[in-house]
């Protein structure tokens, strides 16, 4: 009798503790609402995303959907990432892809995010855009091919480079 009372009691014990072990994060939890609105959400896959525009549209806000599957513009000074100084990694609202690290960020006084370096080399896709009759590199997010934003040559150093994103596009990670 005492043995079984004894496994009861540790049976619980170690029940109790493994469902306080598994209460989410208020960052896991995010991730988790973002992944059920979105199948091919994920912060940590990197392989390509190909969907059809009406599953993009099913799962991307309007405002998201003009900017990343039409190539539109916010308005500038509207993003909420506009004066933002946390400290943590943006990533790619569209698919979770990582982009650029907080300290990367800098005041372009553009009206826009602006950053002078992405995470790595594939994070991003450069495409000529010769649209509205100027020259300039468009920037899409190398996994699910959305349109962040573009790039310039008039960014600080140590990259001279200034990659001025819609910040509807963006998500944030705190650290």
């Amino acid at each position: 009798m005492k043995i079984m009372a004894l496994f009861i009691v540790a049976t619980s014990l170690l029940n109790s503790s493994c469902s306080w072990a598994q209460t989410p994060s208020p960052k896991q939890k995010q991730n988790m609402e973002e992944q059920k609105s979105n199948p091919v959400f994920s912060r940590s896959k990197e392989e390509k995303v190909t969907m059809s525009e009406e599953e993009w549209k099913k799962i991307l806000t309007p405002e998201q959907y003009y900017i990343a599957r039409q190539k539109g513009t916010e308005r500038p000074w509207t993003s909420k990432f506009e004066k933002f100084d946390e400290k943590g990694t943006y990533y790619c609202a569209a698919c979770g892809n990582t982009l650029f690290q907080s300290n990367t960020k800098f005041d372009s006084g553009c009206g826009w995010p602006s950053f002078f370096e992405p995470v790595n080399k594939k994070s991003l896709i450069y495409l000529p855009d010769n649209t509205l009759g100027m020259q300039r590199t468009e920037v899409q997010c190398g996994r699910c091919k959305a349109h962040l934003g573009h790039v310039f040559d008039d960014g600080p150093p140590p990259t001279g480079l200034r990659y001025c994103i819609n910040g509807v596009i963006l998500g944030f990670e705190k650290k």
